[in-house]
C-alpha cells in the first residue's frame, strides 16, 4: 500500500519559536534571490523554507564585472553580496513573505561583528522573517564575510552577537576555507547557534590565458556546483559527529538522490543553490525524488534515513 512519507523538520528545537520546515528542502542564499522571481517556475509555498540572498546594513553595489564564470561541473561567483540593504528588505519584501506559508529566512552579513548585531536587532519580530542565517563564510568579500568564519573565536563572537540581538532561530553558514571545521561548529553551537549551514562555496579562481590575467574582477570568487559536493558531504559527515544542534547539509545537489546522501551522512535538511541556474524548478525536483525514495523504500520518514549512513 503506497504512504505519504513525513518530511517534516523542526530546525530548531532548542529555539522559543521553533522553526518547523514540512520538508527539509531549503533554497541556498544567492541562488533563489527573493523568492518572488521563482513563483512562476513552480509552487515555492511547497518547499521547506527559502533563504533569501545574503543582506548587510547599508545597500550594496557588489564587485566589479566579470563576476559569473562556468567551470567543469561548478560555477564562480563574485556578486560581492550585492542587495538592497536590511531597512528596503524589511519594508519591501517582508510584507510580502508575512503572506506566505513558505517560512523565509534571511541571510546576513556585515563588515563588523557589531553590524551583524545591528541586522539582527532590526530583524528581530519582522512579520514574514522566520529565522536569519548568519554568512561567515562568504570568500567574495574584502570585509567580514570569511574572516569571521575562518576560526573558532571570531565565528563565535559573531554568533553570540546575533543570538542576543535577537530570539529568532540562529543557523550559522560556515566556509570550507578552513582547516578548523570541526572547532568552529562546536564554538558557534556553543555560543547559541540553534543549526549549522554546511557549506558555503570554495574559494577559486580562473585564468584568461588569452589575455594573461585573471576572468573575475575581483580574482577570486567562490566556486559551488556539483563539483564541491564531494567536500561539502564530508563536512557535513564530520561535523554532525561533532554537534548536537541540526545541520543544514548545501553543496552540488541537484537532485533527490544528492540529497538523501546529505541526510544519510547527518543533514536535517538541505539547501539546492547553484542547480536553480540550470533548472528553476530543481528544488521541487529535489522534493520529489526525496519523497519517491522514501516510498519506495516503504520508509514513513526522514528520521528513517537520517544519519544512516553513520550508523554502519
Amino acid at each position: 500500500m503506497k504512504h505519504t512519507p513525513d518530511l517534516s523538520v523542526q530546525l530548531a528545537p532548542c529555539n522559543k519559536h521553533g522553526l518547523m520546515l514540512r520538508n527539509p528542502v531549503m533554497t541556498a542564499s544567492g541562488t533563489f534571490g527573493y523568492g518572488t522571481e521563482y513563483e512562476h517556475t513552480f509552487d515555492i509555498q511547497k518547499l521547506g523554507a527559502i533563504v533569501c540572498k545574503g543582506t548587510t546594513l547599508k545597500p550594496r553595489d557588489g564587485n566589479s564585472q566579470p563576476r559569473l564564470v562556468e567551470t567543469a561541473s561548478g560555477l564562480i561567483n563574485s556578486i560581492g553580496l550585492q542587495n538592497i540593504g536590511v531597512d528596503a528588505l524589511i519594508s519591501e519584501k517582508a510584507p510580502v513573505w508575512s503572506k506566505w506559508r513558505v517560512p523565509v529566512i534571511v541571510n546576513i552579513a556585515g563588515s563588523s561583528i557589531e553590524e551583524y548585531g545591528d541586522i539582527a536587532k532590526k530583524l528581530d519580530s519582522v512579520p514574514g522573517v522566520s529565522g536569519i542565517e548568519v554568512n561567515i563564510s562568504c570568500p567574495n568579500v574584502k570585509e567580514g564575510g570569511a574572516e569571521f568564519g575562518a576560526s573558532a573565536g571570531p565565528a563565535a563572537a559573531v554568533t553570540r552577537v546575533v543570538r542576543a540581538a535577537t530570539s529568532l532561530p540562529i543557523i550559522v553558514k560556515l566556509t570550507p576555507n578552513t582547516g578548523e571545521i570541526v572547532p568552529i561548529a562546536r564554538a558557534v553551537a556553543d555560543a547559541g547557534a540553534d543549526a549549522i549551514c554546511l557549506i558555503n562555496t570554495l574559494k577559486a579562481t580562473v585564468i584568461d590565458i588569452k589575455k594573461r590575467r585573471p576572468v573575475l574582477g575581483n580574482i577570486t570568487g567562490g566556486l559551488s556546483g556539483p563539483a564541491i559536493k564531494p567536500v561539502a558531504l564530508y563536512m557535513v559527515y564530520t561535523v554532525a559527529g561533532a554537534v548536537k544542534i541540526p545541520i543544514v547539509g548545501c553543496g552540488g545537489i541537484a537532485n533527490g538522490n544528492d540529497a538523501i546522501e546529505f541526510i544519510m551522512a547527518g543533514a536535517s535538511a538541505v539547501e539546492v543553490g547553484t542547480m536553480s541556474f540550470a533548472n528553476p524548478r530543481a528544488p521541487q525536483d529535489v522534493l520529489e525524488g526525496i519523497a519517491s525514495f522514501l516510498e519506495q523504500e516503504n520508509i514513513f520518514g526522514l528520521a528513517g534515513i537520517t544519519g544512516a549512513a553513520r550508523n554502519k
